[in-house]
């Protein structure tokens, strides 16, 4: 059954909201909000970033999963927490699309974060980054910072469907199977395309391409 994923807290919330309990429907929401959250801080473009708040997107997202939730009860067919990221994906498609075709221009003359840490320049991200990592040596902060940097950056350059399989796996934590589920392919053929994301963001990594 496809809400086996979904762990017991939420199947006992679910349950409640058939029986007409309104307040789960605010409890179950909320507990899936930081989820989604997180969803959306890890995979909204860099750039679209310094233009769309993610809160606003995360409040759309519930919004929507609220009024489809009925629809959801009646047909199951995912877990619902790959409901909520595939309503999730979805807004982050449209919020790419809006803004990055709506100022192409302006947009597109912007340096992408990853893009100009690899360069050297300082960013936001360094500054958190070295306040977390206080307990590191310099050099030791220095060289995890790099690391951070390159990985980014060789994510960003994967294509679509590598890209989505890497941040399910890595990003969400998403198993084999959950991640699977939430692309629409079966669980060898997410297992295949994981591995192969995997060379080709190792080869990325050693600069061989």
């Amino acid at each position: 059954m496809a809400a086996a994923a979904d762990g017991e807290p939420t199947l006992a919330l679910l349950d409640r909201v058939r029986r007409g309990d309104d307040a789960a429907v605010n409890s179950l929401l909320q507990r899936h909000r930081e989820a989604i959250r997180r969803m959306i801080d890890r995979r909204m473009d860099r750039v679209v970033q310094r233009r769309v708040d993610a809160s606003d997107i995360v409040q759309d997202v519930m919004l929507e999963a609220n009024r489809r939730l009925g629809d959801y009860l009646s047909n199951p067919v995912m877990p619902f927490q790959l409901w909520l990221r595939q309503m999730a994906r979805d807004r982050l498609i449209d919020a790419h699309r809006r803004h990055r075709v709506a100022a192409t221009r302006s947009i597109d003359r912007e340096v992408p974060l990853a893009a100009a840490t690899v360069e050297g320049g300082p960013s936001g991200d360094d500054v958190l980054g070295r306040v977390a990592d206080r307990e590191l040596t310099p050099a030791a902060a220095a060289t995890w910072h790099e690391l951070e940097r390159r990985f980014a950056a060789a994510v960003e350059r994967l294509d679509e469907q590598d890209r989505e399989i890497v941040l399910l796996r890595h990003f969400e934590h998403l198993s084999t199977a959950e991640a699977a589920a939430a692309i629409g392919l079966t669980k060898p053929a997410a297992g295949m395309r994981y591995l192969r994301a995997m060379r080709r963001l190792r080869v990325l990594l050693d600069g061989s391409d």
